[in-house]
Order: structure tokens, then C-alpha cells, then sequence
């Protein structure tokens, strides 16, 4: 998948750095929650990732829409981010118990 050649220069700075330092703190989330002591704080942490994930979504809609990225690659990511997501959410259901 080469959607990241379709971003044009100007967006190194701009959306392409935004989606970069939201699936970065995405894992950046993860890791530091799962050093907290408790399962309240660890829960918080993941629900930072997910709004980190959900950010990357929106990013990649905004590259579609602008015709940075093609439909099928946006596709890719849209449903392994949403996995992602339905991943993390179980996560935090099963800290629930």
C-alpha cells in the first residue's frame, strides 16, 4: 500500500504529521497505561488510545475526501483501525470484571 506517495509536500507538516503523532500515541497510550498500578488508571490510558485511533480515522477521512489517498487503501486502514478499536474496547470491558 503506497497511499502515503498521494499526499502532496505541503501536508508533510500538516495531516500527514497529525496521523503520525496520533498512531504514535496510540501505542504511546497503551504502554503507559499498562505501567499504572490500577485497573481504573490502565482503563484510562486505553480509552486515550481509542480516541488516538479514532483521530487517525478522521485524518484518513480527511485525505479521502481531499483525493490524498485511494478508496480501496482507506478501506485497509479504516477496518484495521476499527479492529483496533473493537480490540481496545474489549480490553477495557474485560478491567471491568
Amino acid at each position: 500500500m503506497a497511499w502515503f506517495i498521494n499526499f502532496p509536500s505541503e501536508e508533510k507538516f500538516g495531516l500527514t504529521n497529525q496521523i503520525r503523532r496520533a498512531a504514535i500515541s496510540i501505542a504511546l497510550n497503551i504502554a503507559e497505561g499498562s505501567d499504572k498500578k490500577s485497573d481504573a488508571e490502565f482503563k484510562r490510558f486505553l480509552r486515550m488510545a481509542i480516541g488516538s485511533c479514532e483521530e487517525v480515522i478522521t485524518g484518513f477521512y480527511i485525505a479521502l475526501d481531499q483525493k490524498y489517498v485511494p478508496e480501496k487503501d482507506f478501506d485497509i486502514i479504516y477496518e484495521q483501525a476499527n479492529m483496533l478499536v473493537a480490540k481496545l474496547n474489549a480490553l477495557v470491558k474485560s478491567l471491568n470484571k
